[in-house]
């Protein structure tokens, strides 16, 4: 599965837990929120994460 920040931004943003873990990557990690967006998506969606199936619901970005 590949990686698109438009439909994680879109995942992360209709999904308040996500909200949550993405601002604690941002504090405790120091990251720019575009590393932790992509640190985020390999933890909780890539490989059979528990927001694997909302990430793939999602449209796929024309690029």
């Amino acid at each position: 599965m590949k990686y698109f920040k438009s439909q994680m931004k879109q995942l992360v943003k209709e999904n308040k837990e996500l909200q949550v873990h993405l601002k604690e990557l941002i504090n405790e990690h120091e990251l720019e929120k575009n590393f932790a967006l992509k640190a985020l998506y390999h933890s909780e969606v890539a490989d059979g994460g528990r927001y694997q199936t909302a990430y793939q619901a999602l449209d796929v970005p024309k690029e």
